[in-house]
């Protein structure tokens, strides 16, 4: 120990460095998670945190809110009816074994009385009664524990078959319905929040069973309490100055209910997970989840595939998937706390020495003041008993309001309708590439005051490139979002082989499509995986994944990562440590930041330490794995777009990357927009260049060149620029 610059006294940190493979540190196989610990420490501590519960005051949405409660309990049959069986018969048990404890406390004071009043003991009767109290503190023991291992056992299996509902109703949603801030709040009020071990259909079940089990407590205490304070002197009159004497100390605190989560508090530890489907689950739902990827996994038509491929790695990976903490604290308290056994048996030794005692000496030991305590302790339970039924009437209705919100979820309507055409009639047709006209083509953002685009046409027959050049803000992506239909248009028509794309159905107008936006992301996934994604259907094709990676040029790059292809861009899964060496500066071959350090601390996700252009040479190798030319059964892409891809690179990377859309265009439709002008536009046969959110002029590279307009002005400036 020392002192602090303050004074004040500070534990050192450890010298030394923590490494997980050290013969003495401890390895632990919790589910998915490998946990390393240090042996020459105490054990793990605990901390607790306060919930707070809210409170409903609207009783007539509970009968509304009731039928999803069926809903749910009837989508769960299949998975655990026979759990709910066992939980609701623990749960009654729970409720009657208090009642009965009572009677028996009853019981003994009667022994004790007559014993003081006659001077005889009914030895055979104290005995069963004695006994009967011991057996009915071993069976809520035992109940309880089974009763916990069942509730655990439901809600993980719960947990696992909600998810993928909960999953499919985020991927489902379209970009403008996932940007709506209604959407956004219904949203976050189904998401579990952080440190959250209960389901909504979960919380909503076990409320019902919680209110439930305050009934049957009532009932029975109210019966066995009535018959007992009858026997006693002025038993009902103690009875009641008990309870209010508890309602007033009840109302002097804040009402709530404290429960007990566990978190690592003290030693040398450190968790990570390398389980690649739990990873891949982990990203998955990240992708969903956030604003940031939602064009890529619209446009990619990604969210069948997703759902799909969630709900595979939920069913394999099981109950051994999850928080850490949570893994934790759930197999801590698969063990019986031999503890608690003890300490059951010792808190029912005082009252059967006292009862035993009176009655060898009746004379010596007022009765009445163990009838006072059995009074108060009895009133006391009773009235807890009551606070609880109050509370969980408005828990009820709160988790029953959050089970409707759930179901609603997977039913909100989307803002970008899908339509009915299949496209295109003739697969092979995208060979030679699609038409494409925009007529009077206006659209404002929402929320906006001013059109993104306004009253835009052009057209452009199968295989033509057509490049659209303007400064940021004049609207060129906007074009390339209206085209692949992450919105739809305000004014005018979209037309794809002279249909409406409003009529063609979403998947396949999408499937017939490759695009790169501007502001591209990359999937909390691996690189291998965040190419594959670019085609989902081939998404297994590891052969096809690295030769979109060579046409983008990314071959290098991922080369020189430690992992190759199955290098993580983001790590969608955090490490834990606590108090480790300050000599440890790396642990799973990710940095360590001591900064700040306390008594545990959580590492987030890391990121892959790439430049703009090597990022985004990844987001082109996406693009180009749906546009690899194979087979003519294997065509599916028609139509190019790409917004920005050069905007990262260095010329002679820009060159580079023009000669490989070439490389990769073959017959195939294209449209390619940017705010620099490159060897790309003298290819184009239409050039469009925008300003102001209107096209201002249009025609091939020779013609703008010779109209001596603002495209011929800029292309001259920025030609000086490399001069």
């Amino acid at each position: 120990m020392g002192r602090g610059s303050k004074g004040g006294t500070r534990r050192r940190r450890r010298q030394g460095t923590f490494k997980p493979d050290d013969p003495t540190i401890e390895h632990h196989k919790l589910g998915v998670w490998d946990l390393y610990v240090q042996r020459d420490l105490p054990p793990i501590a605990w901390l607790g945190w306060l919930s707070r519960w809210g409170r409903f005051e609207d009783r007539a949405e509970v009968l509304n809110d009731l039928r999803y409660l069926w809903k749910a309990v009837y989508d769960l049959r299949n998975v655990c009816l026979q759990l709910f069986i066992y939980y609701a018969a623990t749960t009654i048990a729970m409720a009657m074994i208090p009642a009965i404890n009572l009677w028996y406390s009853g019981q003994l004071l009667d022994i004790a009385t007559i014993a003081t009043v006659e001077r005889t003991v009914d030895r055979t009767k104290l005995c069963q009664v004695a006994g009967g109290k011991f057996a009915c503190s071993m069976a809520l023991l035992v109940v309880g524990h089974v009763h916990s291992m069942i509730q655990r056992e439901l809600n993980s299996r719960i947990k696992r078959y909600y998810s993928v509902h909960t999953f499919h109703a985020l991927a489902r949603l379209d970009v403008p319905t996932f940007e709506d801030p209604v959407v956004n709040r219904q949203i976050d009020s189904v998401l579990p929040g952080p440190g959250e071990r209960r389901t909504i259909p979960w919380a909503a079940i076990s409320a019902v069973f919680s209110l439930g089990s305050s009934i049957t407590h009532m009932l029975s205490q109210s019966l066995v309490l009535l018959d007992v304070l009858s026997k006693q002197q002025d038993g009902i009159l103690l009875a009641g100055l008990s309870a209010l004497g508890h309602l007033f100390q009840i109302n002097a605190k804040t009402w709530g209910t404290v429960d007990k989560t566990y978190l690592p508090a003290a030693g040398v530890w450190a968790a990570t997970s390398n389980e690649d489907d739990f990873l891949r689950m982990e990203g998955y739902k990240r992708v969903v989840g956030s604003e940031t990827h939602r064009k890529e996994l619209v446009a990619g038509g990604l969210a069948d595939y997703m759902t799909e491929q969630y709900s595979i790695l939920v069913g394999r990976l099981g109950s051994r998937a999850g928080d850490f903490f949570q893994i934790h604290a759930e197999s801590s308290a698969r063990r019986l706390n031999f503890s608690k056994l003890i300490n059951h048996i010792f808190q029912q030794l005082p009252q059967i020495v006292f009862t035993l005692r009176a009655a060898q000496y009746p004379a010596s030991i007022p009765v009445s003041m163990a009838s006072l305590h059995l009074i108060q302790q009895s009133s006391a339970s009773f009235l807890g008993h009551i606070t609880e039924f109050m509370d969980s009437t408005d828990n009820l209705a709160e988790k029953l309001s959050s089970l409707r919100k759930l179901y609603e979820a997977d039913k909100i309507p989307v803002k970008v309708p899908d339509g009915t055409r299949p496209f295109p009639e003739d697969t092979r047709s995208l060979y030679a590439g699609v038409s494409l006209e925009l007529r009077n083509v206006s659209f404002r953002y929402p929320g906006s005051d001013r059109d993104a685009v306004n009253n835009i046409s052009f057209k452009l027959e199968p295989g033509q490139l057509c490049v659209v050049v303007g400064s940021n803000g004049s609207g060129k992506s906007t074009i390339l979002k209206l085209i692949s239909r992450i919105y739809d248009v305000t004014e005018g028509v979209v037309l794809l082989d002279g249909k409406d794309i409003r009529s063609l159905k979403l998947r396949d107008l999408r499937q017939a499509m490759a695009i790169l936006f501007q502001d591209y992301t990359h999937f909390p996934l691996s690189i291998k995986e965040n190419i594959a994604l670019g085609d989902p259907e081939n998404a297994h094709d590891e052969d096809r994944v690295r030769e979109a990676a060579r046409l983008a040029g990314a071959e290098e790059i991922i080369e020189h990562q430690e992992d190759g292809i199955d290098t993580y861009l983001q790590r969608p899964v955090r490490d834990y440590y606590s108090e480790l060496p300050e000599g440890t500066t790396t642990l799973f071959g990710r940095t360590v930041d001591h900064r700040g350090m306390r008594r545990m601390i959580g590492e987030g996700p890391q990121n892959v330490s790439l430049s703009g252009g090597q990022m985004q040479r990844l987001a082109v190798a996406r693009t180009f794995m749906r546009s690899i030319p194979s087979s003519s059964s294997d065509t599916k892409v028609g139509l190019l777009l790409f917004d920005e891809p050069s905007a990262s690179l260095d010329p002679a990377a820009e060159h580079d990357l023009f000669a490989r859309l070439r490389e990769l265009r073959g017959n195939k439709t294209m449209i390619f927009s940017t705010h620099r002008f490159g060897n790309l536009t003298r290819h184009a046969d239409l050039i469009l260049y925008m300003n102001n959110s209107t096209i201002v002029e249009a025609g091939t590279h020779e013609q703008l060149l010779q109209c001596d307009g603002e495209y011929a002005k800029l292309w001259k400036m920025q030609a000086e620029a490399f001069l």
